[in-house]
């Protein structure tokens, strides 16, 4: 296996391995979300989605948290601003859906990987990635309502993955959930020992990287878009998809191939 180093943000550290992007959240015990941090990680995302040598990407995290959420500390600092910090708060929480939609707009896959606490805004984040695999260290939280701040943005992304009335639970309560609550939930795929969780991220990440580039792309983009439709308006937009994807040149290939009971060579077109 190949690995090709890339530019490091100290708070952002990049490693690709083969055709698989490792984006690892650096920021200190906490990985707080502050301005620089989701800057370099929106950047990062945006960047490796028009890179063909990437074709999945993986979001994981130093030390014992994924990440806390937004950096209270460098928010509540500009409050001394003129403005009582309403611009540096628009700033964040707009950079934070930023960073979100280029999740979501990636044509790669984007798998977070979870061994330890996630809140807030980084319980956001592991709801808005494709996949997420989870250690059953890993936990969860939407606490803002503890301080006066509910979850509104965090609760965009857990809405659209996790169960209605359990999201509303985390978001009414605070309460931290366990890794088996949020896998029943809907919040994460999978739950696997500490020791075997690289071997089984990369073999994840691996089976999806060998598939046909612009298939993932295809059904990731489609996935999302009929999501937000009504029933008949999703058939139909999805039915022109498959139709669309059916004309593509990996499609003829994958059918042939499997036809012939033969590996598929993928173009990627």
């Amino acid at each position: 296996m190949s690995a090709v180093p890339q530019s490091e943000n100290k708070i952002l550290l990049s490693l690709q391995k083969d055709a698989i992007l490792h984006l690892t959240l650096n920021n200190g015990s906490a990985n707080t979300l502050s301005i620089a941090l989701m800057t370099a990680l929106r950047d990062a995302i945006v960047a490796a989605g028009s890179d063909d040598s990437v074709r999945v990407i993986v979001i994981g995290h130093a030390g014992k948290v994924f990440s806390a959420g937004h950096d209270l500390k460098e928010m509540t600092a500009r409050r001394a601003d003129a403005d009582k910090g309403q611009a540096f708060f628009t700033q964040t929480f707009d950079l934070c859906s930023e960073l979100m939609l280029a999740v979501n707009e990636c044509p790669k896959p984007v798998i977070a990987v979870i061994n330890g606490l996630a809140t807030a805004a980084g319980c956001q984040l592991v709801a808005t990635c494709d996949l997420a695999i989870a250690t059953d260290k890993a936990t969860f939280c939407t606490p803002g309502v503890n301080i006066g701040l509910f979850c509104s943005t965090p609760m965009v992304a857990l809405t659209r993955n996790v169960h209605r009335k359990q999201a509303m639970e985390m978001l009414l309560t605070g309460e931290t959930i366990e890794a088996g609550d949020a896998k029943e939930y809907g919040l994460i795929n999978r739950i696997v020992p500490e020791d075997y969780l690289d071997q089984v991220v990369t073999k994840y990440a691996t089976m999806i990287a060998s598939k046909s580039q612009m298939t993932v792309k295809t059904g990731k983009q489609a996935f999302y878009a009929q999501a937000e439709m009504g029933l008949r308006e999703a058939y139909d937009y999805t039915s022109k998809v498959m139709t669309e994807n059916m004309l593509a040149g990996d499609a003829c290939e994958g059918i042939e191939a499997f036809i012939e009971k033969r590996e598929a060579k993928w173009s990627d077109r």
